[in-house]
């Protein structure tokens, strides 16, 4: 079973009526944001519920967030402010959320709120007392703790999240569990002084944040022929051996996976209108093949028929 998150973008709803939807959709427990005077509130935000945790994803602007109407104040809440700068309050303190930051809120600490006046683009995330992680002793006599934005396991999670939830749907309830898992872990990791500026890379979690982020990295440089594990290794500050073994999680190599990355890349561009004065060689160069002869036959061992067939024809 696919699991779908709730989409909403002020933009969709007319301005008049704007500020009264927020109100609405805050007092039916959807929404924990309500807009500030004198501002004009932008919201643009994806929220998900998976398996007992909800993680909330956009950028705000002119609102005010806090917790939902009737909340039962049993939820460790998790912020991270991907860009843009934010105030966090709590019991009449509060703190300068800078960019990359991320704040945590303790259960049972009461009423809080997240003034973000300016645009910022935040990543939210509830998570039950019962069933997630320990709070243990993370929080002192302060329910509120900043996380800077450099701490590693912070950063881990930042990116796993951007990638993790990039889709539309996710395919199955196992992966909804398994993103939900990861994500208890790597806040765990991001609070927990003893891991958060080296998390053990053998944890589920841990391993599969740097896999999104190395998968994240190969987009980025696909067109690169110089490409290289190596390369790859050394820009995430991990081992060769390690990389490799991120990749056997998923029962393949990273060659393959770079391969078949490359091939759906020169097969996208050979289909497209705007490409269909460039040559088979050009295309197949950049996407990163230096060779022609093996870039023919790893494409029809890959689709079954040549460069040019699968340019003729209207899907491969």
């Amino acid at each position: 079973m696919e699991c779908a998150p709730l989409r909403f973008n002020i933009r969709d709803v007319p301005v008049s009526s704007r500020r009264r939807a927020l109100h609405e959709l805050r007092e039916q427990g959807l929404l924990p944001i309500e807009p500030l005077k004198g501002c004009a509130p932008h919201v643009d935000l994806v929220k998900w519920r998976l398996s007992g945790i909800s993680v909330l994803c956009g950028t705000f602007a002119g609102v005010r967030q806090g917790g939902e109407p009737g909340q039962a104040g049993d939820e460790l809440s998790f912020g991270i402010n991907v860009s843009g700068h934010s105030v966090a309050g709590l019991r009449g303190r509060e703190v300068a959320i800078g960019a990359g930051d991320a704040f945590a809120i303790a259960p049972d600490a009461g009423p809080f709120s997240v003034l973000r006046a300016a645009p910022a683009r935040m990543i939210g995330i509830r998570v039950p007392r019962r069933g997630g992680p320990a709070v243990g002793g993370w929080f002192g006599a302060a329910p509120m703790r900043l996380v800077p934005a450099q701490t590693p396991a912070l950063r881990l999670m930042t990116g796993y999240v951007r990638d993790a939830l990039s889709e539309p749907v996710l395919s199955s309830a196992p992966l909804a569990d398994a993103v939900a898992a990861h994500l208890m872990e790597l806040i765990a990791l991001s609070l927990d002084p003893a891991s958060a500026a080296a998390p053990p890379a053998s944890l589920n979690g841990v391993r599969a944040a740097r896999l999104a982020a190395v998968k994240a990295d190969i987009a980025r440089h696909l067109t690169d022929g110089t490409l290289s594990a190596a390369a790859l290794a050394a820009r995430h500050r991990i081992s060769v051996r390690y990389l490799h073994k991120l990749f056997e999680d998923e029962e393949l190599t990273y060659s393959q996976y770079v391969l078949g990355q490359r091939l759906a890349l020169a097969c996208r561009r050979l289909r497209q209108p705007g490409f269909a004065t460039r040559t088979i060689s050009s295309i197949a160069s950049d996407a990163g093949f230096g060779d022609l002869s093996y870039f023919n036959r790893a494409f029809r061992r890959r689709y079954g028929v040549t460069p040019s067939e699968a340019r003729r024809s209207p899907a491969v």
